[in-house]
């Protein structure tokens, strides 16, 4: 009998330790970072892909269970994903998700938005009253979160501080060297023109110093019919651009006009992690884009 007693604890102490916290990433990026920093102490569940809209997804079932499960929500927030998320919420009935609870997290709060409009009403497109809610298109953007986070983990996961305090040490210390890389590679890109589908881009032009002289959406959110694609070809001829861009998720049709028409190059980026294949990371989403709008600049 104490033999198969200390088999038995031999084999439970052998066992991988479980992770401490549950934590639910309403985006890739946000999934991708918590695991840089929560590393095996959290269980992470995502609830879109590199190649979804993340304006537009359905409060299924199935999140919701995953979110009334979590002791954290991370998403990007200001409006983003308004068209769902608070369903997903009031659903789940979990406290610790909701607005003001301890484990509700919006990246966007820890980051200057861009583009925040005087006023809003519906015949301006999707717009969003906060600012622009991509701030993930920016590694700037994503260090500074990544400090709230760690912070956060830290407070929520007391026994395990010291352990998160050092993988964000540790994701600082590579992160920063890699936005140094990442600049130096990119400095031919400097007050080159684009074209771009949706508005997206900001904070990545803002970093790199790349202008957009076009957008193809005509409002935000709605697609270009052929007199807004001709005004573009028209508008190229004064203010000339070097590539048009769109991320992996969006439709082709409009980018794909404008390259035949012009002779512009094509570049879809992924714009966030699993955005394409090479995308596997954070690092990896920043070394592919940077190599896709180096090529295409070339």
């Amino acid at each position: 009998m104490k033999k198969c007693i200390l088999t038995l604890t031999m084999l439970l102490l052998s066992l991988p330790a479980m992770a401490e916290l549950r934590l639910f990433a309403c985006e890739p990026e946000w999934a991708a970072l918590s695991k840089e920093l929560g590393g095996e102490k959290l269980t992470i569940y995502t609830a879109t892909s590199g190649l979804q809209d993340p304006h537009y997804i359905q409060a299924r079932p199935s999140l919701i269970a995953k979110a009334r499960r979590a002791d954290v929500l991370v998403c990007t927030g200001a409006g983003l994903e308004s068209g769902w998320l608070p369903l997903l919420q009031r659903k789940s009935g979990n406290s610790a998700i909701q607005v003001g609870g301890k484990g509700y997290f919006m990246a966007s709060d820890y980051v200057k938005l861009a583009e925040v409009p005087v006023t809003v009403d519906r015949s301006q497109g999707h717009i969003h009253a906060a600012g622009n809610p991509h701030i993930q298109t920016s590694p700037l953007n994503i260090l500074k979160v990544a400090e709230a986070l760690a912070q956060r983990l830290q407070a929520l996961d007391r026994e395990n501080s010291d352990y998160y305090k050092k993988r964000w040490e540790d994701f600082n210390q590579s992160w920063q060297a890699a936005i140094e890389h990442w600049q130096q590679q990119a400095a031919p890109l400097k007050n080159i023109g684009i074209v771009v589908q949706h508005d997206n881009w900001i904070y990545m032009t803002q970093w790199l110093g790349m202008k957009t002289v076009a957008i193809l959406e005509p409002k935000p959110g709605v697609p270009p019919g052929i007199d807004d694609l001709q005004n573009v070809v028209n508008l190229l001829k004064t203010s000339p651009a070097k590539m048009v861009i769109r991320a992996a998720y969006q439709s082709s049709r409009a980018s794909d006009w404008l390259a035949e028409k012009t002779g512009l190059p094509e570049v879809v980026l992924p714009f966030t992690v699993g955005g394409d294949k090479e995308s596997k990371d954070l690092f990896s989403l920043f070394d592919n884009t940077i190599k896709r709008l180096l090529g295409a600049n070339s």
